[in-house]
């Protein structure tokens, strides 16, 4: 059982940045941000593998957001610039036994953190 709790989530304005952490009690294979908003089918933000080599970005995020991780800490971040109104969503983290982009092959799931992009 892998638990995992999100922080960094606020409001900014468009143009503005935020930098999400999630905790991880113990270090899992891939880790994955993903956004739920209405009117929108949950999706992979962004994903990285255990060495920080394998990423993948969203093509509305690519440029504008950067996910990292540090295993030492089980901490995964995902740097967020240039943010839009669109980005406003709830953020999740979710943590994966391989690489994969597919919402099913996450195994566990933190709480999510609301980022609200708005003027």
């Amino acid at each position: 059982q892998v638990q995992l709790l999100e922080s960094g989530g606020g409001s900014v304005q468009p143009g503005g940045s935020l930098t999400l952490s999630c905790a991880a009690s113990t270090s899992y294979n891939t880790m994955g941000w993903f956004i739920d908003a209405p009117g929108r089918d949950r999706g992979l933000v962004a994903g990285i593998g255990w060495l920080g080599y394998n990423t993948q970005y969203a093509d509305s995020v690519k440029g504008r957001f950067t996910i990292s991780r540090d295993n030492a800490k089980n901490l995964v971040y995902v740097k967020m610039n240039s943010l839009k109104p669109e980005d406003t969503a709830v953020y999740y983290c979710a943590a994966a036994g391989s690489f994969s982009t597919w919402i099913r092959d996450y195994d566990y799931w933190g709480q999510g953190t609301q980022v609200t992009v708005s003027s």
